[in-house]
Parts: C-alpha cells; structure tokens; sequence
C-alpha cells in the first residue's frame, strides 16, 4: 500500500482533502494531506516558495515514507514537482490534479495569464498576499452552493512569495512516473508545458468531467482515479 502526500492548490490547507481521505484509506492507503506555511491553520507563516518545497520533502522524510505517492492540486503542482525531483527511490508516482508544473527558473507568476506584472501588481494591492476568489468565481466549475460556500469560507490568502520565486528542479519531469488529471470543465486539454511533458513514456493523461476543484465536486470519484493509479 502507497503513501499518499495531498497537497492542495492556493487558498487551501489539509482540510480540502477531508471527504477524498476516507476512500483511499478505505482501499488500505495511508494519508498524508499537508497544509503548508502561510496557509489556512498556518496564516501567518511566513513563507517562500523553497518553503513549500522543503517542508513537503522534509515532511515525507521525518515520517520515513516509503512508496510515496504525491499528489499536487493546482498552485501546489509547482512545489509538488520540485519536491519530486528530491525524493529518489522514495517516490512511487506524481499525480497533479489540474495543476501548475515547475519550469526551472519561472514562478507561478511567469505563467500568469495577463502577464508576470499583473499578477505581481494584484499581489501588491493585497498587502502582498493573493487574495481567495469570491463565490462567482467558482461558477461553471461543477460545484453546488454548499460545495462552493465551504470553499470560500475556508480559503485564507496566499503568501505571494511562493507565487513569485522560481522553481528550481533536480532532476527533469519527464524522467518521474506521473499522472496528470485534467479536469475537463476548466478546459478540454493541458497547457503548452503539460502537454510536452505527456510525450514522455513515463507520463500519462487521465480526465475527470469535472471543474477545477474536484476535491469538493466529485471527492468520491476522484479517490477512485487516485487508487486506481496507485495501482
């Protein structure tokens, strides 16, 4: 049986994998979700994107896991594959849940959207921290009221440092056995980086008919894709 490490995406702590848990425990996994620095119980921490990085790794070695599936959700993708390329014969499988991928020497904010600038100008209007969405901006993303209202009532903000500092990476993605789920309602196909990773024979694809944040809107199917690519 695997140990499996959940790392959830910005605004989110360990709490987010409260109703994916039981399934894999229930097949014989065990669970490690983390919340890392600056994060819901942990608001407050200080924290870069080395930060995160270290304290996944150093979490999996001062438990001694072994077999050790990680999991990574959105923002969490980007310190979850630097942490990968650390764990040598302790790593078992990557999977990222629609997530970001670490590009050697860019940050979160490389990939913004409108642009490293505007991102960086965001986080500067917030006292440095990425502010959570508000409930509109979770509509179209397969998730019911209840579903949505526990989001936005447990997302704390992001430290802004862990969006901005590069990734560094030890070893090329490509070389780890990985997953990657796209989650089809955030749109059809994975980004420009993810899909040349997937040319790799050690990466492959799986969809799930759902939005960005399936630990909330199919929490019991996304244990099920979890186990079955555990194996």
């Amino acid at each position: 049986m695997a140990d499996v490490v959940l790392v959830a995406g910005a605004w989110l702590g360990s709490w987010a994998w409260d109703e994916v848990v039981p399934g894999l425990r229930a097949v014989g996994h065990q669970t490690v979700p983390l919340t890392l620095s600056g994060l819901a119980e942990r608001q407050g921490v200080p924290a870069g994107q080395q930060t995160h990085v270290q304290e996944i790794v150093g979490e999996i070695e001062r438990r001694d896991l072994r077999d050790v599936v990680l999991v990574g959700h959105s923002y969490s993708g980007i310190p979850v594959g630097q942490a990968a390329t650390r764990l040598g014969d302790r790593l078992a499988r990557v999977v990222y849940v629609d997530a970001e991928v670490p590009v050697d020497g860019l940050s979160f904010a490389s990939g913004w959207w409108q642009g490293r600038a505007a991102f960086e100008s965001v986080l500067a209007d917030n006292g440095g921290d990425w502010p959570p969405p508000d409930a509109a901006e979770f509509d179209g993303q397969g998730l019911t009221d209840e579903q949505t209202a526990r989001l936005v009532k447990g997302a704390t903000p992001h430290p802004g440092a862990t969006l901005t500092e590069p990734a560094v990476l030890a070893r090329p993605l490509g070389e780890l056995p990985t997953t990657y789920v796209k989650c089809l309602l955030d749109g059809p196909e994975p980004n420009d980086t993810v899909a040349a990773l997937l040319t790799s024979e050690h990466w492959r694809l799986v969809r799930m008919a759902t939005g960005h944040w399936p630990m909330f809107s199919q929490p019991a199917e996304l244990a099920r894709l979890l186990a079955d690519e555990i194996g």
